[in-house]
């Protein structure tokens, strides 16, 4: 007698190179996305290798050269205390990037976590957590942020953690809704009648279904996290002195904007093309990934 796990099909690796192939054919097709994808590829590269891009120590002090203009020793000129502003830049983009993955993949990992067993799990368990979740989302965003910093003290890690706090719920909310959709159609109950565990249904046939749609969240949600990072920097509630990082720079060249416009030049460029780059990756994917929004269909 035939089981019904020998008869159960298995993933097929043409099938998902098909896929992945349709993939990259639509995302081409996509110009902005392409210009996203280059954006975002470039700045993630130059924060990289920023070591071996900069010109000089962008945390040493120099009294000569304060506020100078652009030349071939000082490429965007230097701050009130001499620093070069263009090391200073390059090397302040590390700051953002990684606040922004570090932040959202664990707000990303957890979200997904406790909407899969809100989802799946028993009514009073998903009233639980939808209680939790709105009682986060209740505070305002900067509000919280504010009190949280203040509380902990300014730091990489109070920012880190304030943003993964907040982006959390929006996660997990996606995920249960997603969840709560699936766990009724057909090919589930057809899964149990099989006798598929709560396992593997969750990890083969909800996990992948709700994926999509956190990617595009995520690579939505990059730009604001960016912003938010240099808005505490800029408040001085973000990464301490000397680190380098934009919202720093963009508070120092405020400071000075009628004796020199380079700094805030040099800080506002980097965090504008981001914003551009994850928000018109994040649109391609959109488009690709939703059924309702695709051009092709």
């Amino acid at each position: 007698m035939v089981s019904v796990e020998a008869i159960r099909p298995e993933p097929n690796d043409a099938m998902a190179t098909g896929a992945f192939r349709t993939f990259l054919r639509q995302f081409r097709k996509n110009r902005l996305g392409m210009l996203g994808a280059v954006l975002v590829v470039l700045i993630a590269a130059i924060a990289i290798f920023a070591p071996l891009m900069i010109t000089h120590d962008p945390t040493r002090i120099m009294v000569g050269p304060r506020l100078a203009a652009p030349s071939l020793d000082f490429l965007l000129g230097t701050d009130q205390l001499g620093r070069d502003t263009f090391s200073r830049t390059i090397t302040g983009g590390r700051i953002p990037l990684l606040v922004a993955f570090a932040s959202l993949g664990s707000s990303l990992a957890i979200g997904l976590l406790l909407g899969l067993i809100a989802g799946f799990g028993p009514r009073w368990l998903d009233n639980l957590l939808l209680l939790f979740f709105d009682t986060i989302r209740s505070f305002p965003g900067i509000i919280f942020a504010l009190a949280m910093i203040a509380l902990l003290g300014p730091s990489l890690a109070s920012v880190i953690l304030v943003i993964s706090i907040t982006s959390m719920p929006i996660y997990a909310r996606v995920v249960r809704t997603q969840t709560e959709a699936l766990r009724s159609s057909e090919y589930i109950a057809a899964e149990r009648s099989m006798g598929a565990g709560t396992t593997r249904i969750l990890a083969v046939h909800i996990l992948p279904n709700v994926l999509g749609p956190l990617l595009i969240l995520v690579s939505m949600d990059v730009p604001a996290v960016i912003a938010v990072e240099a808005g505490l920097s800029f408040l001085g509630m973000g990464v301490r002195p000397p680190t380098p990082d934009w919202g720093a720079i963009l508070n120092d060249g405020y400071s000075y904007i009628n004796q020199t416009p380079w700094l805030v030049i040099a800080s506002g460029i980097p965090i504008v093309l981001a914003t551009l780059g994850f928000t018109f990756l994040g649109e391609a994917l959109r488009d690709i990934f939703d059924p309702k929004l695709r051009k092709d269909l």
